[in-house]
């Protein structure tokens, strides 16, 4: 009975969220909520809904963005993007020795932070033949982080009077995955989205060069790199909206299914985070992780401001 209701619920939630009547932060909390009190169902399928659901969604809301704007919305975070990879992937090397934490493991930590969360420790956890606790470990911490940043980035962002395009900046620079990054937008206006998912995106090709730079570091040889193919979908989406080949409510209504299909992502994020897994992690990685993360968060901020 209690396996019925839970299902039930479950998909009662994602029903609401579709619909338009959940934003970011609360599905969020209603996933980690539904999880304390049911478990999860649908766990193994949840991380893999995740995966689709979060490249449908940014490809969605390329139709929304036009070439133009995007170009110089890239080019204006390129320079911080390179620094604060090179900065917090130095720093991540350095305090995985000082905390005597397992290399792959900080690496890992390192990379998802440094880069775009869940996707780069997908991304790099092959290349440097990562273990699946290890993976997990990393996943979870990583998720962990970015539930806090969801409500955490909005306020500090009103408290600081950040303008639309420094908030969006400043989301895609200091929050890990892209899932968070862009909800943590969707609430602060059209335009800081836009900026933020931009940017988040560019950011992510950067797994490439960390991808091969892990392969010399582990020494390891004859694994294949990830290359995150659904950006390609995500600049041809742009390209057919700056050229107007779809009438404009059609790709306005694409946009509008593709926020919700992230809030529902939002929600599978909530109902995937383990306390169990969080308590086994113990203190050191998750030191490392916030370190990490205040410091680019502060870094970043300094430089846009």
């Amino acid at each position: 009975m209690k396996a019925y209701l839970s299902k039930t619920i479950y998909f009662l939630i994602i029903i609401i969220a579709l619909l338009g009547y959940i934003n970011s932060p609360t599905a969020l909390i209603l996933g980690f909520i539904f999880t304390i009190i049911f478990n999860n169902p649908f766990k193994i399928y949840s991380h893999k809904a995740i995966h689709y659901f979060l490249k449908i969604s940014v490809v969605g809301l390329g139709f929304g963005m036009f070439i133009k704007e995007t170009l110089q919305t890239s080019k204006e975070g390129l320079s911080l993007t390179i620094f604060s990879i090179i900065l917090t992937v130095s720093l991540g090397l350095i305090l995985t020795r000082v905390f005597k934490i397992n290399l792959k493991l900080g690496h890992l930590i390192t990379s998802g932070t440094a880069i775009c969360g869940g996707s780069a420790i997908a991304a790099i956890s092959p290349v440097i033949k990562a273990k699946s606790k290890t993976i997990s470990v990393a996943l979870g911490i990583v998720f962990l982080l970015n539930s806090i940043a969801l409500f955490v980035f909005p306020a500090i962002g009103h408290w600081l009077n950040l303008t639309q395009e420094q908030f969006g900046l400043w989301c895609a620079i200091a929050i890990h995955d892209t899932s968070s990054v862009v909800g943590a937008a969707l609430g602060y206006g059209e335009e800081a989205l836009r900026v933020a998912t931009t940017v988040k995106l560019s950011r992510t090709l950067w797994i490439i060069p960390l991808s091969i730079f892990s392969m010399f570091l582990f020494k390891t040889k004859g694994e294949k790199i990830k290359i995150p193919y659904f950006i390609v979908l995500f600049i041809a989406a742009i390209i057919i909206n700056s050229y107007h080949i779809l009438p404009e409510p059609i790709t306005q209504s694409i946009v509008t299914i593709s926020k919700r299909f992230l809030i529902v992502t939002l929600f599978l994020v909530g109902s995937t985070i383990s306390i169990k897994d969080l308590k086994l992690t113990g203190t050191k990685p998750i030191f490392l992780a916030l370190s990490l993360w205040i410091f680019i968060s502060i870094f970043s901020l300094i430089y846009i401001l």
